[in-house]
């Protein structure tokens, strides 16, 4: 007897970057931050009270949610906190989105986790197509029938942009739309639309803790937008579970966000050595697409992308590979610390020396 739903017996998860436990690794394949978090929340770690662990948090997050309206000069009000952006995209769904209604629209190439949700609330999918250079058709954008969107700005896995303006016309084109921006990677890059939730009530900007500042394992994650929007959200989320994000988590993120010169340090350190090891890379024959983001997206001219992530992996450097479609032959390597790319670039070195595999 199969007592499992139709949704989970027919439901592709979406698949992590690899965790692996066997040996140590260089680690280049989720995009963590390379640095450690920020003074304050050591200190807040080694400081907290752990009695206070036996009570629940507060479900608003109300402390963090300050801190956070603060960041962006919003009120409180325009603030939903989750754990991690994953859950705050995770719930956009059922806020937004009707199982009768005209679907979600995102790219065909970018998150893969958005086609998974909208499979488990069985929202239809609009799916457009990039360019051949991956780039996002503002056109088809402004025009698609759908009943909202979800543009992820710098893409993933691509480290592409979309400009403000191009962002801008979107949205204009589309006011009765909810226009959702996956701004993950956008500290890495000059691009974020988190300043215009104020002039447009159908934008929600989404936004996470785990790359920019370094708390991947602590995961928390943020949405910010209109009141009506943001309540939405709290809805679906109580619907669930009232206490979504920890004491602890709440702590260390209110501390990160408050040491805004280590933020911008360790920002400025990632994007240099991003753009110093896309040079390397192409002195070794790869093309490296143009990064706004904390990895890059690579494809090598003669060896197969396959082949080089098994041997990387061999030598103990793990690479993201998404064995899929449009994006086979590519890469997407995590800028790590400059050791950490150094290695890289020796493995890879070493790698394109050797004769490339037989083929079948």
């Amino acid at each position: 007897m199969n007592y499992l739903s139709k949704i989970c017996r027919t439901t592709q998860p979406y698949i992590a970057g690899e965790q692996p436990q066997d040996k140590s690794y260089v680690k280049l394949n989720t995009n963590e931050n390379p640095y450690p978090p920020c003074k304050g929340v050591e200190d807040f770690l080694k400081s907290f009270d752990t009695d206070k662990l036996k009570l629940y948090p507060d479900p608003q997050n109300t402390a963090l949610a300050d801190e956070i309206a603060k960041k962006h000069g919003l009120e409180k009000e325009n603030v939903f906190i989750g754990n991690g952006s994953d859950e705050v995209l995770a719930m956009c769904f059922p806020t937004f989105f009707d199982r009768d209604g005209d679907g979600v629209a995102y790219a065909d190439v970018t998150y893969s986790f958005y086609k998974v949700w909208a499979k488990v609330y069985e929202i239809p999918s609009v799916v457009i197509p990039l360019s051949e250079d991956f780039k996002l058709d503002v056109s088809k954008f402004k025009q698609v029938k759908c009943q909202g969107m979800i543009i992820c700005n710098p893409n993933a896995p691509t480290g592409l942009i979309v400009n403000r303006l191009d962002l801008m016309a979107i949205i204009e084109a589309n006011p009765e739309k909810i226009i959702i921006i996956d701004e993950a990677y956008a500290d890495f890059c000059n691009c974020s639309m988190a300043n215009y939730v104020s002039k447009y009530p159908n934008l929600l900007i989404v936004r996470t803790f785990s790359k920019s500042y370094s708390l991947a394992g602590a995961r928390c994650g943020y949405a910010i937008g209109d009141a009506a929007l943001i309540n939405g959200l709290k809805t679906i989320k109580d619907s669930f579970n009232s206490y979504t994000v920890n004491a602890l988590t709440e702590g260390v993120a209110i501390h990160a966000l408050k040491d805004t010169e280590y933020f911008s340090s360790c920002i400025d350190k990632i994007i240099a050595t991003r753009d110093s090891v896309a040079d390397e890379l192409r002195a070794l024959g790869f093309e490296v697409l143009q990064s706004s983001s904390n990895f890059l997206f690579v494809k090598h001219n003669e060896r197969p992308a396959s082949e080089i992530y098994y041997q990387l992996k061999t030598a103990g450097v793990l690479v993201r590979h998404f064995s899929m479609g449009r994006i086979d032959n590519y890469l997407r390597i995590t800028v790590g610390s400059p050791e950490e790319m150094a290695s890289l670039v020796s493995a890879l070195t070493t790698i394109l020396k050797t004769e490339p595999a037989p083929t079948e």
